[in-house]
């Protein structure tokens, strides 16, 4: 172990014609990516294509130049050319937009480590551009810091669908079996319009297909190992790379873990709406004892259900947009679930008093959300089926039942916009046989990819899985504090495996 290595174990005791969809729960991005996408889960993942690229050059080569556009200095930019079916090599391709920022302390560089984005639908390329902070300084100074736009995102091959069809999308509170039978004739029309648009791609964007992408990512930066960092749905991705490399793993960090083994629609919501509504009761909890808390003293459920009641009636305004009406998903989604990603308590109860003091607004008509952008990624790697609208009126009722709090949370949403589509990617359990040890890191009150899904994750990958818990909350853990910090760069840098089963403390909210 390297003296680093020791020292670091000491201190551990995102309405057009066109519009392009950067392809939510989570539901959260995601789903509030489900994990899944980030509006609570969904990120619109929209960004110009990088002005500055070099030209597509010969396959598997990797001409970097300055990003265009306002990028912080630094962040270089490339393309890397890949087919769209990667069982048709010589078919048509599409240019992935890659960019990286070099190591800054070139003396004790490891090599390059590729971060995987979440959403589905985030932009690794803008993380690199123009988040690069969410990395370590440690990271920073000995790793090339590498990512990508996966297919059918940002710069590389958007998705595009008409804007007035996106519109017309059906409610997603289906009340009868016309709701449910309009909602799946509305899908079919929806995919052949991004299809005819959008090209051949668009039936090539699941995840499976971006493990390719990602294998021909680590040959281009001429890494014989691949160092990889996955955060919420790109924990899907370095699993299923996992799976199918095994071998060619140098290191793995999962954070924020997407369960891509849950078997069924019912439990995939069940889990969904469990980790949700975990995160509301430790917000409860928190306001109940915190002086910080701006609804302390008060009954912060009763307060929480008159907003959902007024929102329902149309009388509740956005805080971010004066004058226009806030629906109550949009109260849970925006508001709620937006805060339980940050870990932001006190925000979120200062949000809640002011919109209960509110005078009410003019009752104003529901408002339907365009199509989440996570949708033909999501769509295209997770089989929930739902055989009719009884069946998915039971589904509804399930997630009332379990997240009694959070009605109309995304998951359900992005399971009505999948109705009725094919899966190319269906759940399955990891078989990662021969892959190194595998750092999975999960918050223990994550309302997007509970805590369940990393141990389960961990779990399937045998004695290889690793797993790593913020005793906190919030989406993302591996920079909560010295202890989760030092240990995942310990691991990263100098293969540090922790013990098993360790636990990190966690910070204030």
């Amino acid at each position: 172990m390297s003296s680093r290595g020791r020292s670091v174990l000491r201190r551990i005791a995102a309405r057009a014609t066109a519009v392009v969809l950067g392809i939510v729960m989570a539901v959260t991005s995601g789903l509030v990516t489900t994990g899944l996408v980030t509006t609570g889960l969904v990120t619109t993942g929209l960004i110009a294509a990088p002005a500055a690229h070099a030209s597509p050059s010969a396959a598997g080569v990797l001409r970097w130049a300055p990003c265009g556009g306002p990028a912080r200095p630094g962040a270089e930019c490339a393309t890397l050319p890949v087919p769209v079916d990667w069982a048709r090599p010589d078919g048509p391709g599409l240019g992935l937009a890659v960019a990286r920022r070099k190591a800054t302390g070139p003396g004790t560089r490891v090599g390059s480590m590729v971060f995987g984005p979440g959403g589905p639908g985030d932009s690794g390329v803008e993380t690199v551009v123009r988040r690069i902070g969410r990395f370590s300084p440690e990271v920073r100074s000995r790793f090339d810091i590498v990512s990508f736009d996966p297919r059918g995102v940002g710069g590389s091959s958007p998705v595009i669908c008409s804007g007035d069809l996106l519109a017309e999308r059906p409610s997603p509170e289906l009340r009868s079996q016309a709701d449910f039978d309009a909602t799946v004739a509305y899908n079919r029309r929806l995919r052949a319009d991004c299809r005819a648009r959008t090209g051949p791609v668009f039936d090539h964007l699941d995840t499976a297909r971006t493990v390719r992408d990602l294998e021909a990512l680590r040959a281009a930066l001429g890494e014989r190992k691949l160092t990889f960092h996955g955060s919420s749905y790109g924990t899907l991705l370095g699993a299923q790379y996992a799976e199918t490399y095994p071998r060619r793993v140098r290191a793995m960090v999962l954070e924020s873990v997407m369960d891509h083994s849950v078997p069924t629609t019912r439990d995939f919501l069940r889990s969904q709406a469990a980790a949700a509504d975990d995160s509301f009761q430790e917000f409860v909890s928190w306001c109940d004892g915190a002086a910080e808390c701006a609804l302390r003293d008060r009954d912060v459920r009763e307060v929480w259900r008159g907003l959902l009641t007024r929102a329902g009636r149309g009388e509740l305004e956005d805080p971010t947009k004066p004058g226009i009406a806030l629906s109550s998903a949009d109260l849970v989604n925006k508001i709620a679930f937006r805060s339980f990603y940050r870990a932001d308590h006190a925000g979120l109860a200062t949000v809640i008093a002011k919109m209960d003091t509110s005078e009410p607004l003019p009752a104003s008509p529901t408002r339907v959300a365009p199509l989440p952008p996570a949708t033909p990624v999501f769509c295209s790697d997770w089989r929930l089926p739902v055989r009719d609208h009884r069946e998915y009126a039971s589904l509804v009722a399930l997630m009332h039942t379990t997240a009694p709090d959070l009605p109309h949370l995304l998951p359900i949403q992005m399971v009505a916009a999948c109705l009725g589509t094919p899966t190319a990617n269906p759940q399955h359990r990891l078989d990662a046989r021969g892959v190194p040890p595998v750092l999975v890191s999960n918050a223990l009150h994550d309302p997007a990819t509970g805590h369940p899904w990393a141990v389960s994750v961990a779990r399937q990958l045998g004695r290889s899985g690793v797993l790593l818990t913020y005793e906190g909350h919030g989406h993302g853990s591996v920079t909560r504090g010295p202890c989760m910090e030092d240990t995942v760069d310990s691991y990263l840098i100098d293969l540090t495996v922790p013990p098993r089963g360790m636990s990190c403390p966690a910070i204030p909210v």
